[in-house]
């Protein structure tokens, strides 16, 4: 995957991603259904709707983003290393740009959620109460950029090598696909371990949108339990996604389907 073209990582790693949801959908139909979030709240009308939303969207940040990284690099304030790299030195960038863009966007996204920024900005996105995954780009493209501007202002900030690159985007890619999935996939243990629990889950970003309030962590838990803002049924919601195994009722109040 080319680091000096992220618009080429971007499009190898949404194609990837759908191949495999594709073929893991058709494979595990049934326990997968039995993993929604919010059973029977799929509604096409509103799919295609953040489809248009979302492609928009998607178009205006690719060519800001791409085109601001292409700018900044020309005139010298981005600059990536090349030649033999370690391992650890990947992992040790790629680990810093993952905790700094979990506050970057902690923050960011707490305070989209204050007016006028909310009714301005932030708005579109939660027209979607059960999320899917396009919901991940529906979004007014100004919020789409306030996100995206992360990549390039962490490069101008640190210099990283060149091999470091293509892991950042496409996190970003896919965490977003997974949390707007609207299906619980992660095991019952994954908020019982100590090193886990700190990060997020589905349930975790679905239930941000079900009730337009806490949990506005990215990748992390880790504000969101400093700072008092995460749900405190999160965690019980959790376990019941994760240990679904059919659908037999919805409770008519929270959307979320009980055994």
């Amino acid at each position: 995957m080319s680091s000096s073209n992220p618009a080429l990582s971007f499009a190898l790693v949404i194609t990837a991603f759908a191949v495999v949801a594709l073929l893991a959908a058709f494979l595990f139909r049934d326990a997968l259904l039995a993993r929604k979030i919010q059973p029977g709240t799929f509604r096409w009308p509103y799919v295609k709707t953040e489809l248009r939303h979302g492609l928009f969207n998607l178009v205006i940040v690719t060519v800001t983003i791409t085109g601001l990284i292409s700018w900044w690099t020309q005139i010298g304030w981005i600059e990536l290393r090349t030649g033999p790299v370690s391992g650890w030195t990947i992992a040790g960038e790629y680990a810093l740009s993952f905790f700094l863009f979990d506050a970057y966007f902690y923050w960011a996204h707490r305070l989209m959620h204050k007016e006028p920024y909310y009714s301005w900005v932030h708005k579109l996105h939660h027209r979607s109460t059960a999320p899917v995954p396009i919901t991940s780009w529906s979004m007014n493209p100004i919020e789409g950029v306030i996100e995206g501007m992360f990549t390039p202002l962490f490069m101008v900030v640190f210099t990283i090598h060149e091999a470091t690159v293509p892991f950042i985007v496409p996190t970003s890619i896919l965490m977003g696909l997974y949390v707007h999935s609207g299906f619980e996939l992660l095991p019952r243990w994954w908020n019982r371990t100590w090193l886990t629990k700190w990060f997020i889950s589905a349930s975790f970003h679905d239930e941000h949108h079900h009730y337009f309030t806490g949990n506005f962590g990215g990748y992390t838990t880790i504000w969101d339990r400093l700072c008092g803002t995460m749900r405190p049924k999160y965690e019980a919601n959790f376990d019941r996604a994760s240990t679904r195994r059919t659908i037999r009722s919805e409770d008519p109040h929270g959307g979320v389907a009980v055994d």
